[in-house]
């Protein structure tokens, strides 16, 4: 059996290609070549193109067939249709910028996506609406239809906010770095109460193995995939600061000031919150995390430490700006003398049987 992984430098290749050598899969990698990973085994053959453009991917699948396609990079609408004629089955691994309110809150009343958002929610309705958001849209649609034209059996999967190693963009880093400065105080957007669905790599992998395992089951479906634990802004920042025996104190401002957030949010503004529904996955797939998110954060420090040192200054001008202006706000509301009233339960709770209406009249 032959499979074909288009990416796989990425967080979660090393983890979908030695899932398919596991099973028996002569793997081969398609991507530009330019970088590689040393943990994709010396056996698995390497196809430098392009997957962005036709010519290119024509030149690199021209008399090659694959039982299996995973297509984890690359421009997938294009990808698709090079496919035809070429495998059976396809993977695709997309996105949830497609959904309507995520990249844009205000396009939803209330803003934000859904709580939490179905595979079925709202989609960017056009180009002029939101052009990144609809590309992934037409994207999915794209791929759908060569299932339904019978090209090829496909599943999609959109992935939520990946981490772990080999993250090209790693967001822990800007916080750990703050730990390594000693900076006791980290600014939040609204105190870091959004709550964002996140997957780990090892994970993420995971749920594409399982439609590698179901095609039948998968045949036609797009998948969210997350870890089944979503977790605030402010507990990620303080599960990765605990993993370095550290403690912030958490100081939140106004969502448009947060501007230190920018960093390691890739959402700096995040206020709403971006919870993907993964039931039908957990139902229809027997989907479940490989490493749960409280062991996967402390992995994904402990690999930047190793693997990553960070080395570049960081400028704290801005947030020492803010966290003046924080803490004088801070030390002023603290002045205001304030005695919060008894809190009474709603409902009567009488003394004594036959008793009409309680001590306090209920």
């Amino acid at each position: 059996m032959k499979a074909l992984v288009i990416g796989g430098t990425g967080p979660t290749g090393p983890f979908i290609i030695n899932g398919l050598l596991r099973r028996g899969y002569q793997v081969a990698m398609l991507h530009r070549g330019a970088h590689e990973l040393p943990e994709n085994p010396d056996e698995v053959e390497h196809i430098h193109v392009d997957p962005h453009f036709r010519e290119t991917l024509d030149e690199g699948l021209q008399g090659r067939q694959f039982d299996i396609v995973i297509a984890t990079y690359g421009r997938l609408r294009v990808i698709a249709e090079a496919l035809a004629g070429v495998t059976p089955r396809l993977i695709a691994v997309g996105g949830a910028v497609g959904y309507r309110g995520m990249m844009q809150p205000w396009a939803n009343t209330p803003s934000g996506m859904p709580i939490p958002t179905r595979e079925d929610a709202q989609r960017v309705a056009s180009r002029e609406e939101f052009e990144f958001g609809w590309l992934i849209r037409h994207t999915e649609d794209v791929v759908m239809q060569a299932h339904a034209a019978g090209h090829y059996n496909a599943t999609m999967f959109r992935y939520p906010i990946v981490y772990g190693p080999n993250s090209i963009r790693s967001l822990e880093w800007p916080v750990m770095k703050r730990v390594q400065d000693g900076r006791r105080q980290i600014i939040l957007p609204e105190g870091g109460l959004a709550v964002l669905s996140r997957g780990y790599a090892e994970n993420m992998a995971h749920a594409v193995m399982l439609a590698v395992d179901q095609p039948e089951a998968s045949a036609g479906k797009i998948y969210n995939c997350a870890d089944e634990q979503g977790l605030s802004v402010a507990h990620w920042v303080q599960m990765i600061a605990r993993a370095m025996d550290w403690e912030f104190e958490i100081c939140g401002v106004p969502g448009a000031y947060a501007y230190p957030a920018a960093e390691f949010l890739v959402y700096h503004n995040t206020v709403n919150h971006q919870i993907m529904d993964i039931n039908a996955i957990l139902q229809e797939l027997g989907y479940h995390d490989v490493v749960p998110m409280p062991q996967a954060v402390p992995r994904t420090v402990q690999w930047m430490l190793d693997h990553r040192p960070f080395t570049t200054p960081m400028d704290y001008a801005i947030e020492d700006k803010l966290l003046t202006i924080y803490n004088d706000a801070h030390a002023r509301m603290k002045a205001i003398q304030y005695a919060p009233p008894p809190a009474y339960h709603s409902y009567a709770h009488p003394k004594q049987p036959g008793e009409g209406r309680d001590h306090r009249n209920r």
